[in-house]
């Protein structure tokens, strides 16, 4: 094992190089305090082969099912899937997947890993900058710790991209970024190259019990009042970027991030529970003239599936944690699949470090109330929840999440069904090439575990 994680560190050291030398080269054609060039994706996939997985049940992650079906990985894509038989060039890998699930690799909409890293000590708690109730200045990635061994576990777990956001506490609580789930030394290596960036909201009682003694906001009423105020300066803010008016020295970090919401770069991920505020929140969106992309906990989704349907907004939800506060007191189990079949974007989300190792499992659990109460959702259906509907959530849906021709090969190789507790991740792939495998040991090893009791090191 040791020697087969030796090789693996080595290999991505040497990928890690080749990232560093290519962004060099594309960074000095940014001009000097050009925006778009800072803290940009530096991002390579490893090199991979061409890979023919024959003989699975596949999940191809938008509702289709091969009871017996191929996959074929060429190149870092996916290039034929289902009912056929490959025609492959000398040197290929031929994986008999015959027992086995294929799945697309596991996407989590939220997740403070890095921000949160492990062990969970002061020194790590990056994912709140609690000093105001207006934030949107910060963004996650600045707090990401690339070594935090949390990455690894949920890699096991079949996870191939997270999206990393900053905590509740604020009203604007700053920027989340997408990250394909890889060793690298730098967040920017672990960068979804040309994932749109995110505002995290929240709504509720945390940012009224956080800033109630602090000058407010102490109210629901307080909450919304400053959301319009700031809305109505990042409109002002906006129009003088669209008139060329922004003199030197006007940048304004919190209004550019909110003018991005407002011009559909940004995308809005909203902290809410209760039904009565998700509908308000979406009549504020209307207003002034946003998108609010996923609400996110959602324990009351179940009660407006209509709204979210009409709105195109995804609720990002647990399978069955309520009633820790009054907010989230009116859950129900089956508060998911009643989402799905409403007809609105269902998604499966963790907030957590050790939930994101087996999200697998909460869609079965959710999967499995539903269809206690007589929703009769196909596995295939489910397997969206943490597929398909979180890459639209955040954005990157027209080139992850699914197993379709041509998109990244992002797989899961699980042991059997996926739904089952039984189960675990046999290998993971990110575009195509192989991260981690439960037969061999391959598995990143964060610096920070390096020579750890228990490491195996």
């Amino acid at each position: 094992m040791i020697k087969t994680q030796t090789a693996f560190l080595i290999i991505a050291a040497s990928a890690l190089a080749l990232v560093g030398l290519s962004y060099f080269h594309s960074s000095k054609k940014k001009d000097a305090g050009d925006a778009s060039a800072a803290f940009a994706s530096t991002y390579e996939p490893l090199e991979s082969g061409t890979v023919y997985i024959t003989n699975a049940h596949i999940l191809d992650g938008i509702g289709g099912e091969f009871a017996s079906g191929n996959l074929l990985i060429e190149n870092g894509k996916i290039t034929q899937v289902g009912d056929f038989k490959a025609e492959l060039a000398e040197g290929a890998t031929i994986i008999d997947a015959k027992g086995q699930w294929v799945t697309p690799g596991v996407i989590d909409v939220h997740s403070h890993l890095g921000v949160y890293a492990s062990p969970g000590v002061r020194a790590h708690s990056d994912g709140n900058d609690a000093t105001s109730p207006i934030t949107s200045e910060v963004h996650a990635e600045h707090g990401v710790w690339p070594q935090d061994p949390g990455f690894a576990e949920a890699l096991a777990g079949g996870v191939t991209t997270l999206h990393v956001l900053p905590g509740s506490a604020n009203l604007f609580g700053g920027r989340g970024v997408t990250l394909r789930n890889v060793p690298s030394r730098s967040v920017q290596g672990m960068k979804f190259p040309d994932a749109p960036y995110t505002l995290k909201m929240a709504c509720g009682e945390n940012p009224k019990r956080v800033y109630g003694q602090k000058g407010g906001p102490a109210s629901r009423m307080g909450n919304f009042a400053h959301y319009r105020k700031n809305w109505v300066k990042a409109k002002g803010y906006k129009a003088k970027l669209d008139k060329g008016e922004m003199k030197p020295g006007d940048r304004n970090l919190q209004l550019e991030t909110l003018a991005g919401v407002l011009s559909g770069d940004i995308l809005v991920q909203m902290h809410c529970y209760r039904a009565d505020e998700m509908v308000q929140v979406l009549d504020l969106a209307k207003e002034f003239g946003y998108k609010v992309s996923t609400f996110h906990h959602a324990v009351e989704a179940y009660k407006i599936a209509d709204y979210l349907k009409e709105a195109d907004t995804c609720a990002a939800m647990w399978s069955d944690w309520w009633g820790f506060k009054m907010e989230s007191y009116d859950g129900i189990r089956e508060n998911l699949p009643f989402v799905h079949v409403g007809g609105a974007c269902a998604v499966v989300h963790s907030d957590s470090s050790l939930n994101i190792q087996r999200l697998n499992q909460e869609i079965a659990k959710a999967w499995a109330h539903g269809n206690r109460a007589g929703l009769e959702i196909s596995k295939a259906d489910a397997w969206k929840w943490i597929s398909s509907n979180p890459a639209k959530a955040v954005g990157i849906s027209e080139t992850t999440g699914s197993l379709e021709i041509g998109k990244r090969a992002d797989i899961v190789i699980w042991s059997g069904d996926p739904f089952s507790n039984y189960t675990k991740a046999d290998k993971v792939f990110i575009d195509g090439a192989l991260m981690f495998d439960r037969e061999t040991g391959l598995k990143p090893m964060s610096d920070f575990r390096l020579g750890q009791p228990g490491s195996g090191e």
